[in-house]
This record gives C-alpha cells, structure tokens and sequence, in this order.
C-alpha cells in the first residue's frame, strides 16, 4: 500500500474497510428475474437522492478511512443525469485506486467514451444469455442488441480489463456456460458467473434453482478438460479459473461456498444509507448526518454533522461488526426466499436494486 494511504480500519473478524459500493440511483430499466421479479416496486423519492456532491463528500470520508476502490452502481447508474460528471468529480481524490462500475449495458453504447474521457477506470457489463429472446423473458425487456454493442464500445473507448458478469439460474441460463465463456474470449473480456443468491429482492429464489459452483466447473471440465484455480490471493468475490488455453474465468459461489471471512465491501443507497452486508436489514442514515434531521412540532431541526463527526460514526460501526450474512444463510437447513414481499413494498432499501449488488 503506498505510504499516502491511511491504514485501513478492521473490524471484529479483521475484515479491513477497503472496497465501497456507491449506489447512484435504484431505478432501472430492466427487470431481471433474480433481482426485480414483480410487478410493481415502491421508489426512493427523488428530493431524497443524494447530489453529487454529497456523494463526493462522503466518498472522501471513506477514503480517509481506508477505502480505495470505488463501485458505481445502481439500480442502472447511467440513469442518473449526467453521471460522467460524478466520474470527473471522483477522479480528483487520489486516494481511490481503482474507480469502476457496474452497469447492465443497456446505455452504455451511447456513454462510454465520455465516461472513458471522465476518468472511470473499468467497467463490469451485465449479461446473462446471449439469445435475445432468453433475454426478453428474463429481463422482460427487449434490449439485448443493445447490450451487445456495450461491449464493443468498452473495448473501442480503451477501458481494460472489463468484465461480463452472469447470474447463472437453472431452467434458464445454465446451459450457455461454455458460450459465455466464448463470447467473452471473442470479446476480451472476463467472464464471472454468480451463483442466484437468496438475498433481499429475489422473491422468486428457491435453492432448486442454484447452480453450484462445483457443477458449473463440472460442466465446463466435460466441455474443455481439466481446469485450475488461478494461483492468487485476493478479497474479490469470485474464485477464478484458467481452462486449458489459460483463458481466465471467475465464479461467485456466495450461495454455496461465502465468502464472508474475507469481505472488505460495503454499500452506500443513492439516499445515503451505509450496509456492512448485503444481507443486512438495517443500515445507518448518513444523509441524516449530511444534513441534519428534519424539525418537527416538538424540536428543532438537528444541525449537520462535520467530516470528523461522521468519520467517528463510520468508524465505529465498522469496527463492530460482525456481519456474516451469507454464511448464516448457507447454515440453514432449510432456506427459502429471505424477505416476502408485503415488507420489501414497505421498506424500499431492502430491494437489491436499491442498495446494489
């Protein structure tokens, strides 16, 4: 770590606070299975949305603390109005070391070359079958060309290292591994395959329609040979493979083997609410910090909070925690989905889209 940086805070199981994902907005335009399954979806109200530079500011609490690598993400982050000015903004602190988002393509196309000229570093592409009409059931939209063409642009605008991330959901995709994994070699780019997880907005999950990470590695050995962990140590949610020819693919096994342990992530709601877990049902207000509580009948507004008065609030949260959200879920003996739907309508963060994957 270079010697600018500050020591990154740890917390109770010595999971350091290093990796920050920054929801911008919880709307989006598609409305995939494993995230956004209903019909209807109750919507943070817009006055409550943080600005840019509120953003800015609470990122640069965070790096002060030790964080320094920065996610975009949604609901679709390039729904926010003018997000490339957010990139530019964020780009001016030199404490993050790595700025990328995740997007699921659909106006990526239009995008990229402005966001590549902002300062956004990499970029992670959303795509889960390459047949358009698996497409349009999955996402119930019909934007599958678009998406495509995301990665031609990423490649064209100069971005490197972009990845393709699946979720992998049996009786649906799991028969396009192997063409996946094609798909992103054409394409230079890396392929992760997510195991559906039981978390939050996945209303529809039930563990017969998990596709282990053991069986996807059987099926891509029947397809390629032998294949091999990647000699590396990293705190990245995926465990990644090389098949014979060294092409490099990753899995996210979060449903079937967490990854708890080692989690250095936590996520920022586009209205301001910190989670230690993607599990977490509770969160903390930082807008409330940012700007102070409203007044009411019987008091007075409450006054805002300065950068060190909500550094010490981050601070000790993080070090208390204990959060073992995924492992708690895998010691059931019986799992079924996390939250029903009448209390996700309630309570707008509990939704994936809201808080980001």
């Amino acid at each position: 770590m270079p010697a600018n940086l500050p020591v990154p805070l740890r917390d109770r199981l010595g999971r350091p606070l290093e990796s920050l994902r920054l929801s911008v907005t919880d709307r989006c335009n598609l409305r995939c299975l494993y995230c956004m399954p209903e019909e209807d979806y109750v919507w943070l109200p817009r006055q409550e949305l943080l600005s840019f530079e509120e953003l800015v500011r609470l990122v640069d609490i965070f790096t002060e603390l030790g964080v320094t690598r920065l996610r975009l993400t949604g609901g679709e982050p390039l729904l926010r109005h003018n997000v490339d000015r957010l990139v530019a903004m964020l780009t001016q602190n030199p404490r993050i070391m790595d700025l990328a988002m995740t997007t699921n393509g659909v106006l990526f196309a239009e995008q990229a070359e402005t966001l590549k000229r902002a300062g956004l570093g990499r970029v992670t592409i959303s795509l889960d079958t390459l047949q358009r009409e698996r497409f349009r059931l999955m996402t119930r939209r019909d934007e599958h060309d678009r998406v495509l063409s995301a990665f031609g642009a990423a490649r064209r605008a100069g971005f490197k290292g972009t990845k393709l991330d699946a979720v992998v959901m049996r009786g649906e995709n799991d028969g396009e591994l192997a063409d996946l994994i094609e798909f992103g070699h054409k394409n230079d780019v890396e392929v992760r395959f997510i195991e559906y997880m039981d978390v939050l907005g996945a209303t529809k999950w039930s563990m017969a329609k998990v596709v282990s990470r053991d069986e996807m590695l059987q099926r891509l050995e029947e397809r390629y040979g032998k294949i091999r962990p990647a000699a590396e140590t990293s705190s990245a949610p995926a465990s990644r493979f090389l098949l014979p020819d060294g092409t490099v693919f990753g899995i996210i096994a979060s449903t079937t083997s967490p990854f708890c342990r080692t989690c250095d992530r936590s996520r920022i709601t586009a209205d301001g609410v910190w989670y230690r877990c993607l599990y977490a049902t509770n969160g903390t207000d930082l807008r409330k910090l940012l700007r102070g509580t409203a007044a009411t009948a019987n008091a007075s507004r409450g006054a805002a909070k300065s950068d060190s008065d909500i550094a010490s609030v981050i601070a000790e949260a993080w070090r208390e925690r204990e959060d073992r959200g995924a492992e708690e879920r895998a010691s059931r003996n019986h799992r079924e989905a996390f939250i029903g739907i009448e209390e996700l309508r309630r309570d707008p963060h509990l939704e994936m889209h809201t808080r980001g994957g």
